[in-house]
């Protein structure tokens, strides 16, 4: 069953269309990852669904709810949040601090006290392994664990929806394998439904299950990866080569 879907989304910048009427369906507990060259319209498109950007036309349904016109917090607190490559933290703030405004301000905001925020804040943390870093201020941390805060404060607010836009970019071996199986049990535990831009091919053949691949803002491809990332328009446009999942 679709949790969200995108009835001829577009969205232009003057007269430039960076997303070019896409339909698109997304199923409850998918992990479907959005790939494509530079300029694509990945980050629009899934700022376009969190509401930061609004569209030129087109609807965007999450679960049968009309939100295309919603503002940016209405969404996030109807069960929508997203993580974005470059950290967006509070330096002022602790870790736990950071995780702490996610419950507060997500869906369950209303039903949070100060004191189950606390407590909620330390359940993603210890989620994400940063629970023994929760005192520090957040400016102390690498750019993975900068990311690691971002997500458990997403988390926080218990979304159904989760939207990831290059979250492993920059990311040594080890780290990026932390965060595909960090995203794998946000599907697997908590039952969160994820949207993914990456540019790390061999992330995206270990952990999506469809992939969909945009070019020029128009739906080129759409499928299971290994089908997808065979298909020659899309080696053509973005690949340049087949890419395989590790063995």
């Amino acid at each position: 069953m679709a949790i969200l879907n995108l009835e001829n989304v577009h969205k232009h910048f003057g007269g430039l269309p960076a997303v070019d009427g896409v339909t698109l369906g997304v199923d409850d507990g998918e992990i479907l990852a959005i790939v494509g060259p530079n300029g694509a319209g990945k980050s629009t498109l899934l700022k376009s669904i969190i509401g930061v950007l609004k569209l030129t036309s087109g609807a965007i349904k999450f679960e049968n709810v009309d939100i295309t016109k919603m503002s940016t917090h209405r969404i996030r607190q109807s069960g929508v949040a997203m993580v974005l490559q470059t950290p967006r933290v509070f330096p002022s703030l602790t870790v736990e601090e950071n995780v702490m405004v996610g419950a507060m301000f997500g869906k369950k905001a209303k039903t949070f006290s100060e004191f189950e925020a606390y407590d909620e804040a330390g359940a993603m943390l210890d989620f994400v392994g940063l629970r023994d870093k929760s005192k520090l201020a957040v400016d102390q941390l690498n750019l993975h664990e900068q990311r690691q805060v971002d997500f458990a404060r997403a988390l926080t607010g218990r979304p159904r929806l989760l939207l990831l836009d290059e979250v492993m970019a920059g990311l040594n071996p080890t780290e990026t394998h932390a965060s595909i199986e960090m995203i794998r049990s946000a599907r697997d535990r908590l039952g969160v439904t994820i949207i993914w831009v990456e540019h790390v091919m061999k992330a995206v053949m270990n952990l999506a299950e469809r992939v969909v691949v945009l070019d020029f803002g128009k739906l080129l491809a759409d499928g299971r990866p290994e089908t997808v990332m065979r298909d020659p328009g899309v080696i053509e446009a973005y690949l340049g080569k087949e890419v395989l999942p590790d063995a």
